[in-house]
């Protein structure tokens, strides 16, 4: 019945929120401002292909606490901590791919794109540049005001979830079960540490680990190790690609995580599993709708929040102020393609 609820109450504020986003919304303040961020992040990728799967993860981490305003981007300082040092965030990367797009954005149409929106922008072209997989991004997106260090523990899901955890972490947000399964599968790029997944190896080994795997899982990170530099790929098949075999890893006993390997733990999410394992076409456009979705999560549109200028900070007050005349003044020319 929690879970129920939750999930009620969650899907009420995707359909509140998303209300302001519109296909275009830069169309004619910035008309450049898609290609801008795509140019960079593929610039990015170029350079250091594992920037696609941090991209990625910053939208998640950006969307699932205080929803996709911008909060995760904020450093902290030693008086005021934030998002950033969150335990669970410290691994993030990307951020100066963000701010690389904002400086550009800021000469090509000063004051007016969202970081946010940029977030959103990255996420999609990081999925296109790695996996083929295109989708629209609704904008209009404005930054957010607070970047609390508490909240994401509070909101994000942990690597040690098991599946009714997991559940219910992304029924808070309005993601279905379905959608918990189909963003998961951004786990067939990026990377994980010891840390993340040496309670599945010590201090005895996971049933549900493939014996060869278990063992080069030992070799990799030896028992008592201290080193915090040491990763693997979280998909050992096409590490460097964003497709569907993340879910054969799952059926082969040969992912990392506990959250990733409590998907078999289900009959009915088993069969998602096996769906998508044999099928990347259909998880791929699946995917897409997902990002989608998640992208839209408790966001801040109109005058609420205001146009950041270095992502990493916030505004003073006068800046706020800009900010909100300027989306005042935007929105009465955006009126199409309203989502």
């Amino acid at each position: 019945m929690r879970t129920t609820l939750a999930f009620l109450v969650g899907m009420s504020m995707v359909a509140a929120s998303m209300a302001g986003l519109q296909e275009g919304f830069y169309n004619s303040t910035c008309p450049s401002a898609e290609s801008i961020v795509k140019s960079v992040v593929y610039d990015a990728l170029d350079s250091d292909v594992t920037l696609g799967a941090a991209l990625v993860r910053l939208l998640f981490h950006d969307c699932f606490v205080r929803g996709c305003d911008a909060s995760v981007l904020i450093a902290p300082t030693d008086s005021e901590p934030s998002e950033r040092s969150a335990s669970i965030n410290l691994s993030l990367r990307g951020f100066s791919v963000i701010e690389d797009a904002k400086i550009q954005l800021e000469a090509a149409c000063p004051e007016t794109v969202s970081c946010a929106d940029i977030v959103a922008f990255a996420a999609r072209d990081s999925a296109l540049k790695l996996g083929g997989i295109n989708y629209t991004v609704a904008a209009g997106r404005r930054d957010g005001l607070v970047s609390n260090v508490s909240d994401p523990l509070l909101n994000l899901p942990q690597f040690t979830y098991n599946l009714s955890q997991l559940t219910t972490t992304f029924a808070k947000k309005g993601l279905s079960v379905k959608d918990m399964v189909i963003l998961s599968g951004a786990h067939s790029i990026g990377a994980a540490s010891c840390a993340s997944f040496s309670n599945r190896i010590y201090p005895t080994v996971d049933a549900t680990l493939k014996t060869t795997f278990a063992e080069s899982l030992e070799k990799l990170c030896p028992n008592g190790s201290t080193a915090t530099n040491v990763t693997t790929y979280l998909d050992y098949q096409t590490p460097a690609v964003l497709d569907n075999k993340y879910y054969q890893d799952i059926l082969d006993g040969k992912v990392l995580l506990t959250s990733d390997e409590d998907l078999a733990k289900s009959n009915t999410v088993l069969t998602l599993v096996e769906r998508y394992a044999s099928d990347n076409d259909a998880w791929a456009t699946l995917f897409a709708a997902a990002m989608q979705k998640m992208g839209k999560i408790d966001v801040l549109t109109g005058t609420e929040g205001n146009i950041r200028l270095n992502c990493s900070a916030f505004n003073s007050d006068t800046d706020t102020y800009l900010g909100e005349m300027i989306s005042e003044n935007r929105s009465g020319q955006e009126t199409s393609n309203v989502i």
